[in-house]
């Protein structure tokens, strides 16, 4: 690569350099190698979309800490309030002597999440926690145990939360038993629908299937919950329509079920809206929240129906770290930048510049066989030939070598093969543009027409 042409990727030597090298034997004698790592090598230092290495390449960051930098990295307004923080108390514990964050937090959530009604909101470390705790309220408010999830949903690594992941490798192999009263229900795959079939009637067969699941295999009156992705994150940034979304809700209705919205991956501005949620017009009765609500910092919420929220009695739900100090203060940091940047509006800019590359490239290479998105949240599926049969081999050697060429990129996908961007929403024009452009010129190098 002619790294003189390059404004922001500076690549100074072969990834990883001798300081990564040094760093990774270190790693692989004291770390298990279960935790999975995109890029060969070390962060140095992070500034928006930029990341920096023990070795001075720097990289434009396309993956934003799988969705959780939407505010990029080291924001100064957020660093300054942290700053700030650590002079008055670190964690007291809200269970011990409570905090005025925690409370300043929880109202501001209650304020800018989907829904008119009265909401309460409880914080916890991680999205994986948010969701098993977003099922016991649910539990404890029904007084019913199933909880249907969907195919290709992901939800987190913690026994309840895999339960309802649906991939099975890395995330659910030899990890069994899993949680009881967990199902799983289709989810429309516009892109891999039958031949003949309309996406309308894909939505309609697939509300019609959960309908008669309720007569072939569950009960609606055992249901406490329907937990969805707005777009599913790790099965592909496969995006529904909103006449499934609103199906789904109706049924919920129906039966006195419960809807809870995972807007772990899709929340806080990275779809172009808030919460995506908002663009189906559909308010859920819970919602569960991370990755980007603090700058990167770990703290996750639930948010919902106030009366829902305070069926569990004192003591039944909680944690000791659960909303930190710290990822309070980040997390209103953020929300204030959020609004005063217009993030949200900058996100279907971006979009819209990606989305416009990749559909340049479909045309042009015919191993792309979709792009889909919604705002910020945009990918490429990459198949072999008209069959649609996915090219994993492909994704991962496009991801490589964008990698090696100095712009940070993840797959996804239940088949391994889709490459997805999460840039942080503080991307400049000239750092996306650069990175598309390298991106471009991989597809160039490693794809015949």
């Amino acid at each position: 690569m002619n790294t003189t042409a390059r404004r922001f990727i500076r690549m100074n030597t072969t990834i990883p350099g001798p300081k990564a090298k040094e760093l990774l034997e270190r790693k692989e004698q004291n770390v298990p190698r279960g935790p999975f790592n995109t890029v060969p090598t070390f962060a140095e230092k992070g500034e928006g979309a930029l990341l920096t290495d023990v070795d001075g390449n720097t990289f434009i960051d396309f993956a934003g800490a799988i969705g959780s930098l939407n505010a990029g990295h080291c924001p100064r307004k957020v660093v300054e309030a942290l700053k700030e923080q650590l002079d008055y108390y670190i964690h007291p514990c809200f269970h011990v002597m409570m905090y005025e964050p925690y409370v300043k937090l929880a109202e501001k959530l209650n304020e800018i999440t989907p829904g008119s009604h009265a909401k309460k909101t409880f914080f916890l470390n991680s999205g994986a926690e948010a969701v098993e705790n977003a099922v016991k309220i649910a539990r404890k408010y029904t007084g019913r145990k199933a909880i249907i999830s969907f195919e290709r949903g992901f939800h987190g690594r913690t026994l309840l939360a895999m339960s309802l992941t649906s991939k099975v490798k890395p995330y659910k192999f030899g990890f069994g038993p899993f949680a009881p009263d967990t199902y799983k229900m289709a989810y429309p795959y516009y892109f891999r629908r039958p031949k003949g079939t309309s996406p309308d009637q894909l939505d309609q067969e697939i509300l019609l299937r959960l309908e008669n699941f309720f007569l072939s295999e569950v009960p609606a009156e055992e249901v406490a919950a329907i937990i969805m992705e707005p777009v599913q994150g790790e099965g592909g940034f496969v995006v529904p329509s909103k006449t499934f979304v609103q199906g789904v809700r109706n049924i919920c209705d129906k039966y006195g079920i419960l809807l809870i919205a995972d807007e772990v991956q899709t929340g806080f501005g990275r779809t172009g809206k808030m919460f995506a949620m908002e663009h189906f017009d559909v308010v859920p009765d819970l919602m569960t929240m991370s990755k980007s609500i603090a700058a990167g910092l770990p703290i996750s919420a639930v948010t919902g129906r106030a009366e829902i929220m305070d069926r569990p009695s004192p003591g039944e739900i909680g944690g000791t770290y659960g909303g930190s100090p710290l990822g309070c203060v980040a997390a209103l940091k953020v929300i204030e930048m959020m609004e005063e940047d217009r993030l949200v509006e900058r996100a279907n800019v971006i979009g819209e510049k990606i989305m416009s590359r990749f559909l340049q490239m479909k045309q042009k290479y015919s191993v792309i066989g979709d792009v889909r998105g919604l705002g910020a949240m945009c990918a490429i599926e990459l198949v072999k030939d008209d069959t649609k049969e996915p090219d994993k081999e492909l994704a991962g050697r496009i991801i490589q070598e964008c990698n090696r060429r100095g712009v940070i990129v993840m797959g996804a996908g239940l088949y391994g093969n889709v490459i997805r961007i999460l840039s942080p929403l503080v991307i400049t024009d000239e750092q996306l543009e650069e990175g598309l452009d390298v991106i471009k010129e991989v597809f160039a190098d490693f794809v015949k027409n």
